[in-house]
């Protein structure tokens, strides 16, 4: 392989992540590839240290049995040990799945026995305790045949056969090295693009979640995209990895991208601190889901509520007469529409966006992006006038993660810009939109029947998305197919838009809308319990958990005149005729919200049924 292969190109896009990641080690050995906090310090780790570790627990991994078409699962935090499993099974032709760390044991072992998985990488002790009970229950994992925990804390008495730790692991593999080093490289070296890389569990909306086999080429390509388009490289980009690696999107930007550009990343000590996180790495890029965004925004809004009279003034006249200057730049494609329109931003900027920006950590974004779901374009737009661009990014656990983006000419809001390069698109008779190309997954593991429904003749895949284009052909998402609600007089209405307007209000953390096949629409909606909690505690309004906050006669009265707000927005027929406040947060264990905190509509209107048929009057 030639030392100097070019992100983006041809040539980088025939390569596997295990060629990649030796390239980087062999061209750039001493740069630093990523770096974690341990006890307050940074640890730093290069790209050969990177490539070495790896490699090792590899030849670990072969001498334990794992073969090509194996497959190893991680069940833990982001940690580096996360992308060293996550390559050490590649570089042996395995592929790696992730199981979210908030998966209950039940969901574990599904998973793992369902993917056939030989090894699986714990955390620490609260992930292994979930696998020794998927071991010993029901029919238990037959295929697993070790669990590899990174932190042993508390687990000095453990006795199973089959447990050993990372450490230990690694010491294996530096002592078969003679034995099996040339045997791995030599697997690294016949790897092809169209192997399998890794295994996406989906979110499981509708059921149990599905495996997406995804190969390197899927990976590289929908990655090296956005790189070319956003022309990021080591010296303009670094990445906080902080959303789960379970997610294909943070799989794209902390893995493949990290890869493909040679930049920096730093590990978040954890989802609760990526904010102050933020605001000491300053990062140059942001991949965020719309949830992340949204608290941003509204912590900043919030906050100013408790701001002197000056400071609130001074900040609603700056966004005031920022909002101007940012429609311009979006209908200017990005940017500055006349120089007037710039001198006033940078007047905007000293007096109050330089200092929301670094309060926020987002003062060195170049490039922030937005994903995972739809979100509504009045968040974008506030990111916007700070001077922070938002690109909104679109695509699916099935395509690598990116199919669409948004760029500099073409930022519409509610849009998701253009179709990247190397993709076809067309659209259904019945509006869903359908892609194929070279990131197009190849289909579910040991699932041919689901595989058979995504991908219809000539390799097209059905994405689920019902979409319309703007004139210049950027894509506009009306709403998942199955959740287009037809109300009882004929009318197609789409949840998401009037969902995500809910959402605006800092009082409301879910909406869900309901109203199909009934005459009017209703909601179910669950408050924010600090921001609301907040709200009462000002008003002396007496509280102790969710449940009281949530019944509360005010609360109730604050939320309506939220809903009212929304319905002003919307035609008659789109407003919201009752609502109920959910007595409890909808949670993930519960089975009610997926690990990546989308809304499970079934589930919910099944375990809500009593709050339907209070809405309705009749049988849910």
């Amino acid at each position: 392989m030639s030392a100097t292969v070019p992100f983006g190109t041809s040539a980088l896009r025939e390569l596997t992540l295990p060629q990649i990641l030796r390239h980087r080690a062999e061209t750039a050995g001493d740069a630093l590839a990523f770096r974690e906090k341990v006890r307050g310090v940074w640890r730093r780790t290069t790209w050969a240290q990177y490539h070495a570790t790896a490699r090792r627990l590899a030849i670990a991994l072969y001498s334990r049995g794992f073969r090509p078409g194996d497959r190893l699962a991680v069940a833990s935090e982001n940690i580096p040990e996360w992308m060293y499993a996550d390559l050490a099974a590649q570089m042996v032709g395995g592929a790696c799945l992730g199981i979210y760390p908030t998966n209950p044991w039940p969901e574990l072992q599904y998973i793992l026995r369902q993917s056939r998985t030989r090894f699986v990488v714990c955390g620490d002790q609260e992930q292994t305790d979930k696998v020794i009970d998927a071991s010993a229950s029901g029919e238990g994992l037959p295929d697993l045949d070790g669990i590899i925990t990174v932190d042993a804390k508390g687990m000095r008495h453990y006795a199973q056969s089959t447990l050993m730790s990372f450490s230990d692991l690694l010491c294996l593999g530096e002592r078969h090295e003679a034995e099996f080093g040339t045997v791995v490289d030599d697997l690294i070296e016949k790897g092809r693009p169209d192997d399998v890389a890794i295994v996406v569990y989906t979110s499981g909306t509708t059921g149990m979640p599905k495996g997406a086999m995804l190969t390197h080429r899927n990976m590289v390509h929908a990655a090296a995209e956005v790189v070319d388009i956003a022309g990021l490289t080591a010296d303009t980009y670094s990445i906080v990895c902080y959303l789960p690696l379970c997610h294909v999107a943070e799989r794209s930007f902390s893995t493949c991208m990290h890869l493909i550009t040679g930049c920096t990343i730093s590990f978040a000590e954890s989802i609760d601190t990526v904010v102050a996180n933020l605001r000491e790495i300053a990062p140059r890029g942001f991949l965020g889901v719309p949830r992340i965004w949204e608290k941003m925004q509204q912590g900043v809004v919030f906050r100013m509520r408790d701001a002197t009279p000056l400071q609130r003034r001074v900040f609603e006249t700056c966004m005031a007469r920022g909002r101007g200057i940012a429609e311009r730049r979006l209908r200017n494609g990005g940017g500055f529409a006349s120089l007037s329109d710039r001198v006033a931003y940078t007047l905007l900027w000293v007096t109050c966006f330089r200092s929301l920006k670094k309060h926020l950590g987002l003062d060195r974004v170049r490039a922030g992006f937005c994903g995972g779901a739809t979100i509504s374009a009045e968040v974008l737009l506030f990111f916007w006038i700070l001077g922070v661009p938002v690109y909104q990014i679109y695509g699916m656990t099935e395509t690598g993660g990116v199919t669409h983006m948004q760029r500099p000419g073409f930022t519409e809001l509610g849009t998701a810009g253009l179709l990247v390069g190397g993709l076809e698109q067309r659209v259904d008779s019945d509006g869903e939109l359908l892609v194929r190309g070279p990131s197009v997954f190849k289909g579910y593991l040991f699932d041919e029947e689901a595989s058979g429904r995504a991908l219809a003749d000539g390799g097209w895949l059905r994405t689920g998305d019902i979409v319309e284009f703007t004139p210049d052909r950027q894509l506009r998402v009306v709403d998942r197919k199955k959740d287009i609600l037809i109300t009882s007089g004929g009318k197609n209405i789409t949840p998401s838009l009037i969902e995500n307007a809910l959402k605006d209000s800092v009082y409301v953390r879910e909406a869900i809308l309901l109203g199909d096949g009934r005459h009017f629409l209703s909601a179910l909606i669950q408050i924010d319990f600090d921001t609301v909690g907040q709200w009462a505690r000002e008003k002396g309004i007496p509280y102790t958990t969710y449940r009281t906050l949530a019944e509360n006669a005010s609360v109730r009265e604050l939320i309506e005149a939220e809903v009212a707000q929304v319905n002003a927005r919307f035609a008659r027929v789109e407003n919201i005729r009752k609502f109920v406040i959910l007595a409890k947060e909808l949670d993930h264990d519960d089975g009610e919200m997926t690990a990546t905190m989308k809304v499970r509509r079934r589930i919910i209107e099944q375990r809500f049924r009593s709050e339907i048929v209070t809405i309705y009057g009749e049988a849910a």
